[in-house]
């Protein structure tokens, strides 16, 4: 009677965890430019060291923070601002990205409509809010409708892409019996798209706002209003205790906003 040889364990490894020699030369190039980039751009622990010292110092001359009641007034009208930069960005930007979304779905327009649609949206995705918020300010100068256009256009490049996506990932089983019926095109928007991604669509909507919120107060820093511009002037005129009240308004203001936010999703989902 044959006996056959006894399995080697080494095979067995090489067959369940296979070298992959394309992975491990992708993570070894990768920790060689990690390496590479760190030691062209002077990160170095001695830095890091100084970093932490100073950044102590900055945060021991911002306690306790401003209480002053006309410093207040200045916080409370900045977050009213914002507030408003946020709602208006988000409705308009909104409001403006559900047709260009329509038009970029592939699975409802012609090649040529949906990639014309696709492109504007990549357009206003190419550039940084706060770029585009500088682009604005030299436009129509300083204030709050240089940061509401900013926003509008970072709300049209995320919401437009969420929209299109979720309308070509629906079921085409309803467009198609309207389509069969002679529905006419805004019937089948209505009738037959709609239902099947309002959800989504109110869920990217109060994301969007609650991200607007947060944005709201960088494209101030540039001169977009807001709150950011009531923190950029207390930060060059060393009121770092009136930063620090800033700060944490800002902090509670988003909490409560990411909180109705969550609860508008539950609601409506």
């Amino acid at each position: 009677m044959s006996t056959s040889p006894a399995p080697n364990p080494a095979s067995w490894r090489s067959r369940a965890f296979p070298a992959r020699w394309n992975k491990r030369m992708a993570w070894l190039g990768l920790l060689l430019y990690v390496i590479y980039a760190t030691s062209i751009i002077d990160v170095t622990w001695e830095r890091f060291v100084r970093g932490i010292a100073n950044g102590g110092t900055f945060l021991a001359r911002m306690f306790p923070p401003e209480t002053a009641p006309e410093r207040m007034a200045l916080v409370y009208s900045g977050l009213l601002e914002s507030i408003q930069i946020a709602i208006l960005s988000t409705f308009f930007g909104v409001l403006l990205s559900l047709p260009i979304a329509l038009l970029a779905a592939r699975n409802l327009m012609p090649p040529m409509v949906s990639w014309a649609a696709r492109g504007v949206i990549a357009i206003c995705r190419s550039f940084h809010y706060v770029i585009v918020s500088i682009l604005f300010v030299k436009a129509v100068g300083f204030g709050a409708l240089a940061g509401i256009l900013a926003l509008i256009v970072a709300t049209i490049g995320f919401v437009a892409k969420l929209f299109a996506e979720a309308v070509e990932e629906m079921s085409m089983k309803p467009v198609e019996a309207l389509r069969a019926t002679g529905a006419p095109f805004f019937s089948i928007i209505f009738l037959a798209v709609l239902p099947q991604v309002a959800a989504r669509f109110i869920g990217f909507t109060t994301y969007q706002l609650d991200s607007n919120l947060r944005n709201s107060t960088m494209v101030g820093i540039v001169g977009g209003g807001g709150i950011g511009a009531t923190l950029f002037t207390a930060y060059r005129r060393f009121d770092y205790d009136l930063v620090l009240t800033i700060l944490i308004a800002t902090i509670i203001l988003i909490m409560i906003a990411e909180a109705l936010a969550t609860r508008l999703r539950r609601i409506f989902q």
